[in-house]
């Protein structure tokens, strides 16, 4: 895994997981640029789902494994765990 592309929070979360197969993690892909043919296939068999073909920021959940794949992608800046956010009062 290319930790320079993966944020700490998970990072970590990628360690503790102990079924590295199963799809647990929520994700936010950042992409250097827009994806091309090859990018688009790859991220599609991950299960990310592409709305527009100049997108650059996707959401997935994926598995430790497939987290690990995707950092060592030239074309990808980075991966950030996505928090569950909280209404305040």
């Amino acid at each position: 895994m290319n930790y320079r592309k993966v944020d700490a929070t998970l990072a970590a979360a990628v360690d503790e997981i102990k079924n590295a197969e199963e799809p647990l993690l929520a994700v936010f892909i950042h992409t250097a640029k827009a994806p091309d043919e090859t990018a688009t296939t790859f991220l599609k068999t991950m299960g990310v789902r592409i709305n527009s073909p100049q997108q650059q920021i996707f959401t997935a959940n994926l598995s430790p494994h497939a987290v690990k794949e995707l950092s060592q992608q030239p074309w990808v800046r980075y991966v950030k765990l996505s928090q569950k956010l909280h209404m305040l009062n």
